[in-house]
Order: structure tokens, then sequence, then C-alpha cells
């Protein structure tokens, strides 16, 4: 390829260049970003160290020699190999807060660091989740990367907070996130299946995003999410083979008053028809409204 760098010269030349050839070359999208605008947008401005939802007024700045080539690498790489776009960067944010990702762990994009910030930004206090000043023990069941476990550190600055996952691999990356958000006192991570490690601890509040994608769509699956570790997506033939665990499970580990928190993707109606007897509360976020059910301890027969 000629060498284009020459002829790019600010942000916006190579805004506009990104998104050109990632229109071109039909790259899918669902990392943080729905189209092309907003993904090259978010490659171009991590890479570049800028805030990621600020584009002016840097747009018509004149970029370095290096960084024109830098920005040209990772245009191409987004299309060569497919990656998502925090893959590249190394980088993904949960409400404007910053974690590191790798291959290791899914690229994070839970409703519920929406939520969680939502609820909790709201000045009257959440209508459903605990006053932060009270929770005092929290587990994060399949942590991955670490990044809601991270949030609950902050979130509740008086709680405990355990973080499990069954990948070794995901749970190295939950103790970089851990130790660069200076949480390492108050997160403990745990390796293991679901709240096996888990024995005999009960828990104030139940974070879960757990696998939940059915086979069907695993197996429609663009490269972009091929590119992230299956084991952290497969949730069964319907989708719903972990969370029906969970829910069997949860009622032994919450504490009288307390409550969980999960996501579940598409499963709403299979979930109600094959457990009526619970109250599921659903939970709308900014595009889904029936992707994570709060459900308190006493539904789950805690006395």
């Amino acid at each position: 390829m000629t060498d284009i760098t020459s002829e790019l010269v600010t942000l916006r030349d190579y805004w506009r260049y990104a998104i050109s050839r990632f229109n071109a070359a039909d790259l899918s999208y669902g990392h943080g970003t729905t189209n092309a605008t907003d993904d090259a947008a978010y490659l171009l401005l991590d890479s570049l160290e800028l805030p990621i939802d600020t584009l002016d007024p840097f747009l018509d700045a004149r970029l370095l020699p290096e960084e024109r080539k830098l920005l040209v690498e990772r245009i191409e790489a987004r299309i060569e190999t497919r990656k998502p776009s925090s893959y590249l960067t190394g980088r993904a944010y949960i409400q404007g807060v910053r974690f590191h990702v790798d291959e290791r762990v899914i690229v994070p994009r839970s409703h519920i660091g929406e939520i969680l910030f939502n609820e909790y930004g709201n000045p009257e206090g959440s209508s459903f989740l605990p006053d932060p000043s009270l929770v005092e023990s929290v587990v994060d069941i399949c942590t991955g990367s670490g990044c809601l476990a991270v949030l609950a550190a902050k979130f509740f600055p008086y709680a405990e907070v355990d973080a499990v996952d069954l990948s070794e691999d995901a749970l190295e990356v939950a103790k970089i996130n851990v130790d660069e958000h200076d949480v390492e006192q108050q997160v403990t991570l745990y390796h293991g299946d679901l709240f096996t490690p888990l024995q005999g601890k009960t828990y104030d509040l139940i974070i879960t995003n757990p696998p939940y994608v059915d086979h069907v769509a695993m197996d429609d699956y663009p490269p972009e999410f091929r590119a992230e570790p299956a084991m952290a997506h497969d949730g069964g033939v319907d989708g719903l083979d972990l969370v029906r665990i969970i829910l069997a499970e949860a009622g032994k580990h919450l504490n009288p008053g307390g409550g969980m928190i999960c996501e579940i993707g598409r499963g709403r109606e299979i979930l109600e028809a094959e457990f009526p007897h619970l109250e599921f509360l659903w939970l709308e976020t900014e595009e889904e409204a029936d992707s994570v059910f709060w459900i308190t301890a006493e539904a789950l027969g805690v006395e």
C-alpha cells in the first residue's frame, strides 16, 4: 500500500479514512460501538490517549508522524484481523471507567455497569438496590476481566468483594484491573466454577454476568465475536444453562435482605416460563428492556 501518512494530516482525515475503510470491509460491531463511525472514533481517540467521547476540539489537530503511523497500523489491523478495537488498544470502558483487556477475556460491555451508575447516581438513591453504606459483602460470579468487581468496590466502599471465574487466564487479567484501580485490599479473586469456591460464604449482593449466548447465535458469530474466548459466551443450547444453576444456588449464598442482579441476554420468556414462582424485576437499560433482572434474597427462599 502506498504510504498515505503524507496525505492524511489531521484527526479528521484519519477518522474519515477509517470510516470509509471499515464500511468497505463490512466489519461487525458490538464491543462498545454499533457502527463504523463510532468504532473508528473510538479506535483513533483511544490510540492517541484522548477522551474517547470527545472528538472536538481535536478533529482538526495536525498529527505527528509517529501518531499517523500508529493510526494507519491500527486501522489496517482492525480490518485484517477483524479483532475488536479494544483488543488493538488494550483498553475498554464502562461508563467512562477504563479497564485493561486482551484476548484472554471478552471485551466488557455489561448492562449491569450502566445500571449501577444510573441507580447510584440518582440523588434519591436506588429503588431496588441496597444502600451502599449498608453493604458489607459482594460477590461477582463469572468476573472475567474483573470490571464489575472493581466497580462494586468503588460503589460499596465498606464491602469485601469476592470475584470468581473458571478461567485462570481471565483471572490474570482481573488481577491487572484490580491492581490498577487500587482495590486489591478490597477485592479477592477466586478460581472455580460459579459458587463452588465459596462454600459457606454469604453475601449482601450477588452480581453476575454469566455466559448466556445460545448455540445458534454462536454459530452465526462474525469474526469479531469469534476472537473472544468461546467459554465466556457459551450458555448452552438455549443460552441459560449457567443461569439455571446460578438461580438454584444463589439463595444459599445470600443474606436476608440481600439480592442478585443478573444479565441473561434474550432468555426472558424461557426463564419466566420455567420459573413462574420467582418474582423477577426486569431492568431497563439504554439498549435493552429485558436482559437484566433483579431478584431479592427472599424471593429465592432466604428467610
